[in-house]
């Protein structure tokens, strides 16, 4: 059995689904009951403590309400688990209790391993206060004493969903730093990676740097969305001060600094095509142009 948290997530929606696909018995964690419904699928994820189908007819999903943040709560669904996909989410990025609860309560139930997503900027920035909480868990996966695969992302394509509503109503994306180019990486490879991690040997110990194939900018991907819906999109560049504004009302004040140093002044490394995804899948990272194609209709 495997327990994913953050299982309503970009990443967690996939890995849920990928892992049942693999024939595997998958115990689903959500602190939100009725964010369950998967937008790749008219169906419904389902009741809490009773199996579902997946978007592809395979079932073996259980749901289960917990907070990964909350190891008392999470002792249940850990129970009988072989291994833990942890993944952080809003207020966990910033503060709560100490991730080894989490890992205890993990080894007792008999997980023997887990998968981290951290951040590339843990080790590309690793003084940053806005990942201080992301470093804290992998200092405790590392010395959790079960074997772990920790997954540092760059920057996820699916955050342009930020511009879906400004695009539906106005045909406009509003972003700072237009035509600064990251390689953005496909949640869904993150996904897949995991998937690999979570079920196969030859992971432990490793950390996988997970980019997309090559970077592009906000002006270039507002192109690739025009491009897909057929109709022009504009992009509007907003001044620093005005993203830093717009992020605050919902991002702590650490996390929105951070972000925008990256945004805004990327070092070398994080400019860099990593080639983790390739090696792990045995295919190429996928292109943000894909990851609009699965996900158009929140933009029309």
């Amino acid at each position: 059995m495997i327990t994913v948290t953050g299982a309503t997530g970009n990443i967690g929606r996939t890995l849920v689904d990928l892992l049942a696909e693999a024939g595997e018995e998958v115990v689903a964690v959500s602190r939100n009951p009725q964010d369950r419904r998967n937008p790749r699928s008219p169906g419904d994820y389902g009741d809490p403590g009773h199996p579902r189908q997946t978007s592809s007819g395979v079932t073996g999903v259980r749901w289960a309400e917990a907070h990964v943040g909350d190891a008392a709560s999470m002792r249940e669904p850990l129970t009988g688990a072989r291994a833990l996909f942890i993944v952080l989410g809003g207020e966990l990025n910033a503060f709560g209790e100490h991730p080894e609860l989490l890992l205890r309560a993990a080894a007792d139930a008999g997980v023997e391993r887990v998968v981290l997503v951290s951040s590339q900027v843990s080790a590309t920035r690793p003084e940053a206060p806005s990942h201080a909480r992301l470093r804290e868990y992998e200092a405790a996966v590392r010395a959790s004493g079960l074997d772990f695969t920790i997954l540092r992302p760059g920057g996820f394509a699916s955050n342009a969903f930020a511009w879906a509503e400004t695009i539906r109503t106005k045909r406009t994306v509003f972003a700072p730093f237009a035509d600064v180019a990251l390689p953005v990486v496909d949640p869904a490879d993150i996904a897949a990676v995991a998937a690999r991690a979570l079920r196969e040997d030859g992971h432990g110990g490793r950390v996988y740097e997970l980019t997309g194939p090559e970077p592009i900018s906000p002006r270039q991907q507002t192109a690739v969305i025009s491009a897909a819906l057929g109709e022009e999109v504009t992009l509007v560049e907003l001044p620093r001060e005005e993203a830093h504004a717009a992020m605050s009302r919902f991002v702590p004040e650490e996390a929105v600094t951070g972000t925008l140093d990256v945004l805004g002044a990327p070092l070398p490394a994080e400019l860099r095509v990593s080639p983790d995804v390739e090696s792990v899948l045995g295919r190429p990272a996928g292109a943000f142009g894909g990851w609009v194609g699965r996900n158009l209709p929140a933009f029309r």
